[in-house]
């Protein structure tokens, strides 16, 4: 509990490195708190692609080419319905999820990050941006 604001402190700070370097990119959106009401830690950072505003560029081909930088991403959470486990029910709700996840990528966003790793990332969006 003694490190718990430094280490919030940190993951914040990761969470507006992602959101000045996307600003002015067409088609990404970094999950943010809905309003001045909420105080998020940012344990997680996640943006969205929309490929029709982002010159098709899509989440997965951003999450192998941070692969290939050995920088871990993932997608975000698959959809129960999508589940081996849950293929032979029915699924009974709109597409929100399945898009969420189709477009949606959980950025790196720990509190050991630090300037150099975030350079290294910073390259590899420059990149494929």
């Amino acid at each position: 509990m003694e490190v718990l604001d430094e280490h919030i402190s940190l993951r914040r700070k990761m969470h507006d490195f992602y959101v000045n370097y996307f600003e002015n990119i067409d088609g990404v959106t970094v999950f943010q708190e809905p309003n001045g009401n909420y105080y998020s830690n940012h344990w997680l950072s996640a943006i969205l692609i929309d490929p029709s505003k982002a010159n098709g560029k899509k989440s997965e081909e951003l999450r192998l080419v941070l692969e290939k930088e050995n920088i871990e991403s993932r997608p975000l959470w698959k959809p129960m319905h999508l589940q081996p486990v849950f293929q032979e029910y029915p699924y009974y709700g709109e597409k929100v999820s399945q898009q969420l996840f189709e477009d949606g990528l959980c950025l790196p966003s720990g509190s050991n990050l630090d300037d150099s790793d975030r350079e290294r990332i910073y390259r590899v969006f420059d990149v494929f941006f």
